[in-house]
């Protein structure tokens, strides 16, 4: 973990108004940037779409890390809600193709490299929970996307542990049955 005191100085600087030190940040995180945008979206130019949105959001945005919590931990915040809206964006597009095309050439979204796989499937679900129980989305995200610890994603979500667990496990029981088609 010895990387992650330049890597927390750098996102402090930048925060300051460091404009040097931002692009370096920016540089520095892309490459992991995008490796997480891929565990959201299985379609490499979609992360790649995601990731370029997550570098800007962070370049417009920096000025908000305050330092409070990890730097990673801020970044998975704005990589999880850049891949959400992304594939929010995928669907309603999919939704507004024009009904003229013929049916042989229908294209269906969970079977095409666009959106596809279990992915497609968590992703559904989580527009599903966040219909109804948005306060189980954010816990599930960081716990089971982006692999955060639990006391990481309690602090990330301001909740004390116990009520992160419980909540945690009741969003899991709440997505289990549209995961697995039950």
């Amino acid at each position: 973990m010895q990387d992650q005191a330049p890597m927390e100085d750098l996102a402090r600087r930048a925060a300051a108004g460091d404009s040097a030190a931002l692009d370096r940040l920016l540089t520095e995180i892309r490459p992991e940037v995008l490796r997480r945008c891929g565990r959201f979206l299985p379609c490499r130019e979609d992360a790649e779409e995601a990731a370029q949105d997550v570098l800007l959001q962070v370049a417009r945005h920096i000025s908000r890390f305050e330092g409070r919590s990890r730097f990673g931990t801020w970044l998975y915040t704005v990589v999880a809600n850049c891949c959400r809206q992304k594939y929010r964006e995928l669907k309603r597009r999919a939704a507004e193709q024009p009904a003229a095309i013929e049916p042989s050439y229908a294209v269906d979204p969970r079977t095409t490299s666009v959106i596809a796989g279990s992915r497609v499937d968590l992703l559904e679900a989580l527009d599903r929970l966040e219909r109804t129980h948005p306060h189980l989305v954010a816990p599930l995200v960081y716990r089971d996307i982006c692999q955060l610890d639990y006391a990481e994603v309690a602090e990330r979500v301001g909740i004390p542990l116990g009520t992160l667990k419980s909540r945690l496990h009741e969003a899991r029981k709440q997505v289990r049955p549209w995961l697995t088609g039950g």
